[in-house]
Order: C-alpha cells, then structure tokens, then sequence
C-alpha cells in the first residue's frame, strides 16, 4: 500500500483507485464498530456505506493534524449516531426517566462469551440501551457528553446504560445456560 499521506492526497483529489484502497484497508475494522451501533449487519453495513460517504466527501477537511484512523472512527461512529436519531425519531421511542440500579456482568460471563454471541447480545438490546451501552462501555464517553450527542438527559443516558447492563446481564446468563 501507498503511503498514507499520498493516499489521502488521492483521495482528496477524487482518485477511485486511491478510494477503493482506503475502503479496503478501513472497511473490516470500521464495520466491527458499525455492528456494536446496529441492529443487525445488514443495518450495520449500511451504517459503513453512509460513513465512507461521508468519509470521501469530506475528505478534503482532513488536515494530518490527528491520526487518521482516530479521524476515520470518528466520521463512522457519528454516522451511526446519527442513524440512531433517525430511528429514534422515526419508532418514536419513549426514554427511561429513572435511574436503576447498577447491575455488573459477572467476570465469568465476559471470559465465557463468544464474540459473536456478545455481539449478537448487544445487537438485541433495544436502540436507546444500545448505543449508550457503545458510547460508554466501548467508545469511553463521559454520560454528560453522550446526553449531548443523543440530545437526551444524562440521568436518561445513565439508566440507559444500566438498564443495558441488566438485559446484557440477564441475555449472557441464558445462553450460559444454555450452551
């Protein structure tokens, strides 16, 4: 592969070939991040469809001043963000008003899991639980700044996030047993 700096001259410059080469080196790992904020991976590859969109849209704002990885994982987790604001919008989907207790995942349960079956756990969350759970477990935000990324409370994305961890909680226990 080029270099990244030519690549992204490249792309910047509109160059396809230099395009398909960005894709294929970010798809894999950027739809890994699209599946944590879908529903299914059909909904998660179109979630990295829209982003590479936007990616290559603006492209030209990309100034070498981060690493573009970091600018790369930006650009998909806010397109999924905002996926979820349609979605939220569009089912009309009512918040949690009040915190619950917080509820741990047993250390068993997270060494035990498979990564598909985590996956798939947290893909069957509902949306709101969803993508705070994300934000916060896996993405590292604070839940003032999600509550502003989500326009919702921060008491709203604090029961989210517990309420997610209870279903995530109660989700691993069965297939524990099951399996």
């Amino acid at each position: 592969m080029i270099d990244e700096r030519t690549l992204i001259e490249r792309c910047q410059n509109k160059d396809r070939i230099a395009q398909r080469m960005f894709y294929e080196h970010f798809a894999g790992k950027m739809l890994v991040v699209c599946q944590r904020y879908s529903r299914s991976n059909f909904e998660a590859e179109d979630v990295l469809q829209d982003a590479f969109v936007k990616i290559f849209t603006q492209i030209h704002t990309f100034r070498f001043d981060c690493p573009l990885d970091a600018w790369v994982r930006r650009v998909v987790v806010n397109t999924a963000i905002s996926n979820f604001r349609k979605e939220k919008i569009a089912h009309a989907q009512t918040d949690i008003d009040h915190q619950t207790e917080s509820i741990s995942i047993p250390a068993n349960a997270q060494t035990d899991v498979q990564y598909e079956q985590l996956l798939k756990a947290v893909q069957s969350l509902p949306i709101g639980s969803q993508t705070v759970f994300n934000l916060y477990a896996i993405e590292g935000y604070q839940h003032q700044e999600i509550a502003q990324m989500l326009g919702i409370s921060e008491g709203t994305s604090k029961s989210q996030y517990a309420r997610a961890k209870q279903l995530l909680q109660q989700k691993l226990k069965i297939q524990n047993l099951e399996h």
